[in-house]
């Protein structure tokens, strides 16, 4: 444990709602939710507005309009995001060349790496208030709530205590002070079923579990995971801040609003999601070994298949050829709700040969033409549908920059406003209008939207 509070917890408040408020003055101060927009979607970030009528993330997108339906209901804009966390970190690295990102909107700073002359309390306390205001200014008024303390898990924990635009500083030997008192699920590792054995032993605070008998733990919970609760009960944490993360993994999901069962259609879903996945993996110049497929079924059971190679890929018909035969694993005669295609084991280097052309398996027939052509209007048909997302950026030839107000039946409704302009009007246009153009926002990875600050 360190003897100054030197490790810094920054948290971006409700990120991705507060950046649309930004962008969009016409829902400052008004309920915005941003995640899947459809009747199976999830919400990812609701705003403190939406959050006052019982909105909160990972709730169902149909659960959060009967809650409040007059909330802005939006699809997220992810390139708009990684600008804004690209700023805030750079922000972070003026202050240490230790930064350690967690998501877009989260990061620790070990504050004793940097040139401080005083991590005293009040010193760092007056770091962190002159960090808040420089995000605020660089990043066009979006609000962070920040704790230091002497470890990750107290910084982590006093940087959400006072949110939104908290600061909570712990001084050294203060930890027990502060985490006794609160809910014992505050603790990393205290899940839904961890909670339940905790509270049969009668542990409910953070305090309870510092003083449980050790033996009990263990005999509950297993060595591991009841020794290590009970070191993290008790403020002991020496984890160090590190400024390399690697990527577990690269992947696509998709919910669909009907459940799917043409093997055509699932086909071609799966090599869109597989030449995305494949894209990425270019752009980050990796490469990975296992592939994995994720269905989701009529009836909510969720399946998952993965066939691991013997070298890493980045080559787009090897991801294909194997999620396709991965799904044929799964019964997707009753429906699929959801599917998703993922590459892990990533590494930095490819091997260039290693499936040089595509092999077309013995016995199996060309497809017929009619049948190819009518499967691609249907998957066209499911993107044209996502073509216009509520929210998306668009711009138009003539009235300059806006976003989508909401679209269907062949229209789009465009509010036209920016960051920088006063709330501006509504227009309606043919969704196939020359003058209208959608935004450039590539599609978001789905770990990237853990995360509701």
């Amino acid at each position: 444990m360190r003897a100054e509070p030197t490790i810094l917890h920054l948290d971006l408040d409700a990120f991705y709602a507060a950046v649309e408020q930004r962008d969009k003055p016409s829902l400052r101060g008004k309920p915005v939710v941003v995640g899947g927009v459809g009747g199976r979607g999830v919400v990812a970030t609701a705003s403190y507005e939406a959050r006052r009528f019982g909105v909160r993330s990972a709730m169902s997108t149909r659960e959060a309009r009967a809650r409040c339906p007059h909330a802005a209901y939006l699809s997220g804009r992810f390139a708009a995001y990684r600008a804004a966390s690209a700023e805030v970190m750079g922000v972070l690295r003026t202050l240490s060349p230790l930064v350690e990102p967690l998501s877009l909107d989260e990061a620790f700073v070990d504050l004793a790496a940097g040139a401080h002359e005083d991590t005293s309390v009040a010193g760092v306390t007056e770091i962190a208030r002159a960090l808040k205001e420089r995000v605020h200014e660089v990043t066009g008024g979006l609000a962070a709530s920040v704790g230091v303390a002497s470890s990750k898990l107290v910084a982590k924990i006093a940087s959400d205590l006072e949110k939104p635009d908290g600061l909570v500083v712990v001084p050294p030997g203060g930890e027990r002070a502060l985490l006794d008192p609160l809910p014992v699920g505050v603790v990393p590792g205290v899940g839904p079923a961890t909670l339940e054995r905790l509270r049969r032993l009668g542990v409910s605070t953070v305090g309870d579990l510092a003083e449980a008998d050790p033996d009990e733990l263990v005999r509950v919970l297993g060595r591991a995971h009841g020794e290590g609760l009970l070191r993290l009960a008790r403020g002991e944490d020496d984890r160090p801040v590190v400024t390399e993360r690697e990527a577990k993994s690269i992947s696509v999901e998709d919910t669909y609003d009907t459940d799917l069962v043409d093997a055509r259609l699932l086909d071609a879903l799966l090599e869109r999601q597989a030449t995305k996945v494949a894209g990425r993996l270019r752009e980050a110049r990796s490469s990975g070994r296992t592939v994995t497929v994720k269905v989701r079924l009529h009836d909510f059971s969720t399946h998952s298949r993965s066939s691991t190679l013997p070298e890493p890929t980045d080559d787009v018909r090897v991801v294909i050829r194997l999620a396709r035969a991965l799904v044929r694993e799964v019964d997707t005669s009753g429906g699929v709700r959801l599917l998703g295609v993922g590459v892990s084991g990533l590494a930095d280097w490819i091997q260039e040969d290693l499936f040089t052309e595509e092999e077309e398996t013995p016995g199996t027939d060309r497809p017929d033409p009619a049948a190819a052509a009518a499967t691609a209007t249907r998957v066209d048909a499911l993107v044209r549908g996502r073509r216009w997302p509520p929210g998306a950026d668009v711009r138009h030839d003539h009235l300059g920059p806006g976003w989508v107000w909401g679209s269907g039946r062949g229209r789009v409704t465009v509010r036209f406003e920016t960051q920088h302009t006063p709330p501006g009007p509504v227009r309606t246009f043919a969704e196939d209008d020359p003058a209208l153009h959608r935004g450039h926002d590539p599609d978001q990875p789905p770990e990237e939207a853990r995360h509701d600050g």
